[in-house]
């Protein structure tokens, strides 16, 4: 799938409308104190100058601003959000439940990031076991989540979870995904009330072959 610089004018006819869409640009899915969470959970582990890859993105991605990066790249379903977003240097369209592939080479990123978005992936396992084939061998991926979702577009069993067994069922996306090691799950939730932040974190192993159903 080709890339698009982010000066690229987005089109209509490139959205995928039969799939669940994201939310109206603009709009937060989580409160400004999680937001400050999830940067600061990125400043501390996705590397200065490394080429960044943010997975399911949208209007903005939460980096620290004052870091600088090589090359970030976007990539989602709404190809307006993604031309507005000042943090990335190319986006692709890409409906990840339709086609879990990753359009990247292998090893090519130095990080990756899932923010808020994993209880939508109707195929988690393949996105991550694909996540960790683009990243390089110990190059982390950040899954972050809130108890925020939209219940028609989040997959049945998120719905029935807690935030504990929310934790547990992403780990185990990265278990089954057969490439990833040191999994860890972290509370990040900011003091003081507010929405919650939680994270798994995984770092690559390389490419896996899948091996049986997910």
């Amino acid at each position: 799938m080709r890339l698009l610089p982010i000066t690229a004018p987005a089109r209509r006819d490139v959205l995928l409308d039969a799939s669940p869409g994201p939310e109206p640009a603009g709009v937060r899915q989580i409160d400004a104190a999680a937001i400050a969470a999830v940067t600061e959970l990125y400043r501390e582990t996705l590397p200065p100058g490394g080429v960044i890859l943010d997975l399911m993105s949208g209007w903005v991605s939460h980096l620290p601003p004052e870091i600088q990066y090589s090359r970030v790249v976007g990539l989602g379903l709404d190809a307006r959000e993604l031309a507005e977003n000042p943090f990335l240097d190319e986006w692709c369209v890409q409906d990840l439940n339709r086609d879990p592939r990753l359009p990247f080479a292998t090893a090519e990123f130095d990080g990756a990031a899932i923010c808020v978005s994993i209880q939508y992936l109707t195929r988690p396992c393949e996105v991550i076991r694909e996540a960790g084939r683009a990243l390089k061998p110990g190059a982390p991926l950040i899954v972050t989540f809130s108890n925020r979702c939209l219940p028609t577009r989040a997959i049945g069993c998120w719905c029935l979870l807690d935030d504990a067994g929310h934790l547990c069922l992403i780990a185990q996306h990265f278990v089954q995904a057969g490439n990833w090691g040191d999994i860890r799950c972290l509370d990040r939730t900011p003091p003081g009330g507010g929405d919650p932040l939680y994270a798994v974190v995984g770092r690559s192993l390389g490419p896996t072959p899948p091996s049986g159903d997910d």
